[in-house]
Parts: C-alpha cells; structure tokens; sequence
C-alpha cells in the first residue's frame, strides 16, 4: 500500500458499496483526481458502477451475505489492489463499528467516524444517553433498555403516559418500533419488539418513548474534522413518510423559525466536538410544540444528501474524503450560505407519488467529470416554484413507477445584490457546486442498482 502523508489526499480509494451511492462516491473521487475500486457480487458483474471504475474485483455470489457483507472479502480486495482507504457507503456495512474497526487494523483508512463512536451512536439507548450529556433534549422515555421485569415495564409506560412506543435499541431505517395505545397491548408489543430486533439486528434490547401523534421529522447535517471543527449544513424535513419510511426531503424546512433552527443545529456542533465525531452525520429530531427531541444519529452519508448538497453547493462527498484524509474543513459556519429550495421524493410500486419531483439542476452523469458552468441568477422564489417544477418532473416520469427511483428539484435564490453563492464560498477558498440544466430527467445513479 503506497504511503500517504499527512493531509494528503488518497491515491486510490476502495468503495465496499454498489449502484448509486457507488456511483456517487466514483464521481467525488474522479473529480478530486483519485482511483476507484469498487467491489462487486457476481450478479452485478456487468452493473454501471462496475463499468465505470477504475479497478473491480468479484468478492463473492448473488447473495448480499457472501458478498458486500463480506468483510474478509472487501478488505482482501482493498490488500490486492493497493488501496488507501474504504468508503463504506449507505447501508450494508456504513455503521458497523466491527467493520470500521477491522478495516483500520488493516492498515487502512476507514472514511467515516471512529468505530468508538459509531459504536456509541449505534445503540440508541446509549446515544439518548450522551446527548442528554450534550445538552440536547431527547423523547422522554426509558433512560435504560426496558427490563425483563413486566410489572417495571407497565410502571414504566404509565409513568410516560400512552400512547408509548416501543423501540429496538439497535435498530434503523423505520424497522423495529411498534406504537402502543393501551396497557393490554403493551406486553405482546415488547415481546414482538424484541424478537424482531434480535432477528434483524442481532440485538434484543428495546427501550421505550413518549409517541409523540403530531411531530415533524427534521434532520440536521454536520460536518466535523479530526481538529474539533464542525458545522452544520442547514436541515432537512422528511415529516412525511409511510410505515416509517421516508417519502419526501425537502430543504428548507417550511413553517419553523429559522431562529430555532439554527439553535439545534449549534447545539448538534457542539455535540459533535464533545463525541469528537469525525466526518458527514445526521442528527434526527422530532418537532413538537416548539420544541426538538433528539432520536437519533446517522453516522454515515444519507440516500438524501444530494438536497443539503443543492441549497448549499458543497459536495458532502468531497468533504468525506477530505476529512479522512486529515484535511481541515476549509470552511467556518458563517462562510455556508443557504440558496433556494431541494426537493426530493421516492418512488414505491405501491404508491406513486406525482406532486413532488422534478430536476432543475441535475447532478452531473456519474463517471463523466464535467467542467462547470455558471447557472443564470435567479429572482427570489418562493418554495411553490419548486414544487411546481417538481409536479412538472412527476407527470414526466409517470410510465417509470420503479421501486427507488428518485428526483429532485431544485431553484436556485438569487440575493438581490447580485452576488452569487460560489462567490460567498470562494472567499474562504471553498469551490461551489453549480448544477447544469436539463431538458429531460435522466438519473443513471438511481437507476443502476436496478
């Protein structure tokens, strides 16, 4: 494996993911002159992602479990290619601690937080913990897993008062809660919980929580270094949802005091520098009353992190590399400058969702480094533009109703001193993200994991 100073970009980076969110790291990669390897199960031998890299190796059959979950595999395959370091992705292995862990005892870097604190953030149990420690408010609830005892569980959940709901302590993405409105229902729910939680993710423990019926989902982007920097890129409002899956993004989050805001978000920094987190992450809260309450915390880039990418030109992408590299952030929070509105929706067979979509700046096409062009200055408009255009994309992808398809769109603000966003961002020498206009919606990262 070559040597690396510090500070200094990676030469080649192994990325132990596939489809979009490969395809999406390839194309950071390309355009901060770095290699890609991508790794790659049998059945995905001839995929885009594979294609377009610079190196590719087989790590095993179909299956997810012999392959992308593979980790003697993906770290045999970073050792035969020289790679630097392994970006884990979303999903499959983004947030294991025991992944993370190995691939730095490897000799590698792992692009992503410590495995401490994956570890610690994992467990919402502990999580709520260390953010209580931080001074953010969590969902009033159990301060512990919930115990074997059922006479303690029912104290417990009239303490809190129904309607409660039920959590699995390593659970994640809207799987392992059950919500409880009697007493008579609480102890078949507990027993579900935990039987579920044990199957999906190895871990029984459950925990219980205040179900708030009318809150709004926000989430907050940070951003932190290894030397105590952090900021945080705005929010993001995914209120609505199905089954506890995320439906529709949306950036700026409409309807809440910017003052409010830009308190949480400090106060996610500030949680940052005490957990010395390392990397992208996203706080989750919900808002209630005025108020936010801490649930949980992504320690890895999210599926939606193309809106925050949009209203605020940087590339998160960028930025993790970057970080793990050793880089200092070469912004501050006052240098971030929000523009416009981001929109993005997905797509289910189940139900089609035609009121959101709709690019007006699309990301570039994965593999091909563009160079960029100024898009023209906008007049102010309002968030009913983005939606219109949105409306716009939806009729257009109508004969398209794959699971996991995906649009955004997004107006750009103009200030009214005709300045432009990459000027507020080049002052502190950051390069800004400008999108190119399309005439037609063709998304080729979303669509070759299909």
């Amino acid at each position: 494996m070559p040597a690396k100073t510090a500070g200094q970009l990676f030469d080649k980076v192994l990325i132990a993911n596939r489809g979009e969110i490969a395809l999406r790291v390839q194309r950071a990669c390309r355009e901060l002159g770095i290699k890609t390897v991508v790794v790659h199960s049998e059945a995905d031998a001839d995929a885009k992602y594979v294609r377009l890299a610079d190196e590719s190796v087989c790590i095993g059959p179909a299956s997810s479990a012999l392959s992308y979950l593979n980790i003697p595999a993906i770290i045999s395959a970073a050792e035969v290619t020289d790679a630097q370091a392994i970006h884990p992705g979303y999903g499959f292995l983004s947030e294991n601690a025991d992944f993370a862990e190995k691939v730095e005892k490897s000799g590698f870097v792992f692009i992503g937080p410590r495995p401490d604190t994956i570890r610690l953030m994992g467990d919402k149990v502990n999580a709520k913990v260390a953010m209580t420690k931080a001074g953010i408010r969590c969902v009033p609830g159990s301060e512990a897993a919930l115990p074997d005892d059922t006479t303690e569980v029912i104290r417990l959940a009239r303490d809190i008062k129904y309607p409660v709901i039920i959590k699995a302590a390593g659970g994640g993405g809207g799987r392992g809660m059950r919500v409880v409105h009697t007493e008579a229902a609480l102890l078949p729910a507990v027993s579900l919980t935990k039987a579920e939680a044990s199957a999906a993710f190895g871990n029984p423990m459950v925990y219980m929580e205040k179900y708030l019926e009318n809150p709004r989902h926000i989430e907050i982007q940070v951003l932190a270094d290894e030397h105590k920097n952090a900021v945080f890129l705005f929010e993001r409002d995914c209120s609505m949802q199905r089954r506890h899956q995320k439906i529709i993004e949306e950036a700026p989050a409409p309807d809440i005091a910017p003052r409010l805001l830009s308190r949480i978000g400090e106060r996610a920094v500030e949680a940052c520098r005490k957990i010395e987190y390392r990397g992208a992450g996203t706080f989750e809260f919900l808002f209630q009353e005025g108020e936010f309450y801490f649930i949980e915390m992504n320690t890895r880039i999210q599926v939606e992190h193309p809106v925050t990418e949009l209203i605020t030109g940087i590339d998160l992408v960028q930025q993790q590399l970057r970080v793990a590299a050793g880089q200092k952030l070469a912004f501050r929070q006052r240098d971030i400058v929000r523009r416009g509105h981001a929109i993005e929706y997905q797509r289910r067979r189940s139900r089609v969702l035609r009121a959101f979509s709709g690019p007006h700046y699309l990301l570039p096409r994965a593999g091909r480094a563009r160079h960029p062009r100024r898009f023209p200055r906008l007049s102010e408009l309002p968030r009913a533009a983005a939606l219109r255009l949105a409306g716009r994309q939806s009729h257009r992808l109508r004969g398209h109703p794959r699971a996991g398809d995906r649009a955004h769109a997004h107006r750009a603000l103009g200030n009214g001193r005709g300045r432009h966003q990459d000027q507020h961002l080049a002052a502190s020498g950051v390069a800004a993200r400008r999108y190119v206009p399309a005439r037609r919606y063709v998304d080729p990262l979303s669509r070759a994991a299909d």
